[in-house]
């Protein structure tokens, strides 16, 4: 499931994307209750306005209407300040992935 967070004139302002099921598997662990959020990009003109963790929190909704009791992510590690802040937990050890170093997160619905 992709959303994308739009101002109020239609302009794009961000985007995100929810996994499940087998689809978020990699990702997840395998664990077929937990969603995967990723491909969370806000532009920088609108960062700061809150549409990152409006996106967040409608990928959680999402997640929670298919059933899901739980969320995770690959945060990269600049960003786990911002991750936290919404109620995730970093786990497990820091990874590498494009070349930026990354933790998995999770936060239970």
């Amino acid at each position: 499931m992709h959303l994308l967070a739009v101002a109020g004139d239609g302009t794009p302002l961000g985007t995100a994307r929810l996994l499940h099921g087998a689809s978020a598997a990699a990702k997840n662990g395998g664990d077929p209750s937990a969603g995967s959020l990723g491909r969370l990009a806000v532009l920088k003109r609108a960062r700061g306005l809150g549409v990152g963790a409006a996106l967040v929190r409608a990928v959680e909704e999402a997640a929670r209407e298919r059933g899901l009791t739980g969320v995770d992510l690959h945060a990269q590690t600049h960003a786990l300040g911002f991750y936290e802040r919404l109620g995730y937990e970093a786990y497990g050890p820091q990874f590498p992935d494009a070349g930026m170093p990354h933790r998995a997160m999770r936060r239970a619905l």
